[in-house]
């Protein structure tokens, strides 16, 4: 398995990234995630929509807990077509809590815990803490990867604008 080192921080410290970097105009890997209610979702079954994928740390932190309420404010302003998942390594249902406590309706979640089958195919798995790196990616409606962005330090937010921009040009 690749690894690759000092791709990402944590407070500056250099963190270990398991899995190949997804290349843009590559297609999208598929992956097997668990929806709130333990139930396996692939990402082939949102083959035919728009997608932006945003993996963060944890739910449970500032960072990742404004990331995701922007996208969820935002992905109200999207065509409904755009799928915006967000997956972590948190259990369903810790998703599950925090999604109804912070009033997340446009956003779903996925948990990555089980097989770490997204973080691996995305390059995104942290060797060292078993979390997902901060990152966001957007597939067009044929599964082709068309933006990715891998924020270089896990407490900081990623370039919204960019990603947004991204999603319309398609």
């Amino acid at each position: 398995m690749q690894e690759r080192q000092g791709r990402v921080t944590l407070k500056g410290n250099p963190l270990t990234l398991l899995g190949a970097e997804v290349a843009v105009g590559t297609e999208a890997p598929d992956f097997t995630a668990l929806d709130n209610e333990l139930n396996p979702v692939s990402f082939g079954s949102f083959r035919g929509r728009k997608v932006i994928i945003a993996s963060v740390p944890s739910l449970d932190t500032p960072v990742c807990d404004l990331e995701t309420r922007r996208f969820n404010d935002e992905a109200t302003r999207l065509n409904p077509d755009v799928a915006v998942l967000t997956i972590s390594m948190d259990l369903p249902f810790a998703q599950k809590r925090w999604c109804g406590a912070a009033g997340i309706e446009r956003v779903q979640t996925l948990s990555d815990y089980r097989d770490a089958s997204f973080g691996l195919a995305y390059g995104v798995l942290i060797k060292e803490l078993r979390l997902l790196a901060r990152a966001v990616f957007v597939i067009d409606e044929r599964g082709v990867v068309r933006y990715a962005q891998l924020v270089g330090e896990l407490t900081e937010e990623p370039d919204y604008e960019a990603v947004l921009e991204a999603v319309r040009g398609l």
